[in-house]
């Protein structure tokens, strides 16, 4: 009898332990509304910004091994008050140079010519563009979250 109440036990901790951990997981996860819509080509990103009188927002990145890359997502990228601004105020551009996503090599070569075009020297790297794809200002990885994040980019595009 004492076996089994021990053992009944030790399942019952389990069980909260185990329900605790999966809701602290779920509640640290960003909430995200939409998604952001990555062009993948210059020319193509130019146009669209003509079209709509908005800046390009490039985001040279080093996706699946770069840590400051992953943070700039997680704590900015993938946030819904960025999703939101970006959708409406920006054109999206992603250059990924990524160690274990498989790229074409003509994905590959124009990604690194646009790299060596625009002085890419470390990732991430966040250039903003005028339509003609001229550089306004470049950035990176700043903390404080999405909001901070909108600010100073509309800072960047303001001076």
């Amino acid at each position: 009898m004492k076996r089994i109440i021990i053992v009944a036990t030790l399942m019952l901790t389990l069980l909260v332990f185990i329900s605790c951990h999966a809701e602290k997981e779920s509640s640290d996860k960003p909430v995200s509304t939409g998604e952001l819509n990555w062009l993948i080509n210059l020319e193509e990103a130019m146009e669209v910004a003509e079209e709509n009188e908005l800046p390009i927002f490039v985001n040279f990145t080093g996706s699946d091994w770069c840590g400051w890359c992953k943070r700039l997502q997680s704590e900015v990228f993938s946030q819904t008050g960025f999703i939101s601004y970006a959708n409406e105020n920006l054109v999206l551009l992603k250059l990924d140079f990524p160690k274990y996503i498989q790229q074409t090599e003509e994905t590959k070569k124009y990604n690194g010519d646009l790299a060596t075009r625009f002085g890419i020297r470390g990732f991430p790297t966040i250039l903003l563009l005028n339509s003609q794809g001229e550089e306004i200002k470049r950035t990176g990885y700043q903390p404080g979250g999405a909001e901070a994040y909108i600010k100073h980019i509309e800072s960047l595009l303001s001076s």
